[in-house]
């Protein structure tokens, strides 16, 4: 007896998935529906309905005379000021943001780590990295360094989800800014590629920040590989105003 195929939300569950996954790349184009078909084990009418499902939601674009692609995603626009905060950024934009945590350890800090952090060379910083996602897509991978004199229990607070500006607050520190960033590009690594879905060779932005107290002693400095196709920055100039007046990042 003839297999009826995949019903066409199942197909369209599937495609879906390998496009989130990065199996199928954006601008990558799709085998033909026959080959489809066979992939999918999906009957014509109900490949068509997923394909059309796929279209209507954004991830697929037909291209009359040369086939379907997968569609590139918009870029999320990342805006950089005084007070920046990944979720906020996200939440705006009507994603959701989310983390994972990669590795963390307790390390000497080297000479570049110490001058940032105002600390002598051979201090005891904690490092942690950690996986940034917009919408499940990995959109960024960071590093932070904080002292570990002054914060002693920040990674195991960390692990327990308590963000970064808690933890300042219970150390007395009620609020803090963004004191310079740095941006430049370069190809991803072998490590960063595949924890951002990006192909060997693709380009990177590296984003480099080192935050303050309202004394403007250094509290934190941390460092994050972006997907270049996924992410625009924005500098925002804003008048001077209290300390008081925003939030902050808790990536």
């Amino acid at each position: 007896m003839r297999s009826q195929g995949q019903t066409w939300e199942a197909t369209r569950d599937r495609i879906g998935a390998e496009i989130a996954s990065g199996r199928l790349p954006p601008d990558s184009r799709l085998p033909s529906e026959p080959e489809l078909c066979r992939l999918y084990d999906a009957r014509r009418h109900s490949l068509r309905r997923a394909l059309a499902a796929l279209e209507a939601e954004g991830k697929l674009r037909v291209e009359h005379g040369r086939g379907t692609f997968v569609e590139r995603a918009p870029l999320v626009n990342y805006v950089i000021g005084q007070r920046t905060r990944f979720r906020e950024n996200l939440l705006s934009q009507g994603l959701t943001a989310s983390g994972q945590s990669l590795s963390e350890a307790q390390i000497p800090a080297d000479a570049r780590i110490a001058r940032l952090l105002g600390l002598p060379v051979g201090a005891l910083v904690h490092a942690i990295s950690r996986r940034g996602f917009a919408n499940e897509l990995p959109i960024s991978l960071g590093w932070s360094y904080h002292d570990a004199s002054r914060f002693p229990e920040l990674a195991e607070l960390r692990r327990q989800g308590i963000s970064v500006t808690e933890i300042y607050r219970s150390h007395g520190i009620e609020d803090y800014q963004r004191l310079r960033t740095t941006i430049f590009t370069r190809p991803a690594n072998e490590r960063e590629a595949p924890l951002l879905m990006l192909r060997p060779g693709q380009s990177v932005l590296i984003v480099q920040k080192v935050d303050v107290d309202k004394a403007g002693r250094p509290i934190g400095f941390s460092e994050a590989a972006w997907a270049g196709d996924r992410v625009q920055f924005t500098f925002e100039t804003t008048p001077p105003y209290s300390f008081a007046t925003e939030k902050h990042d808790d990536v």
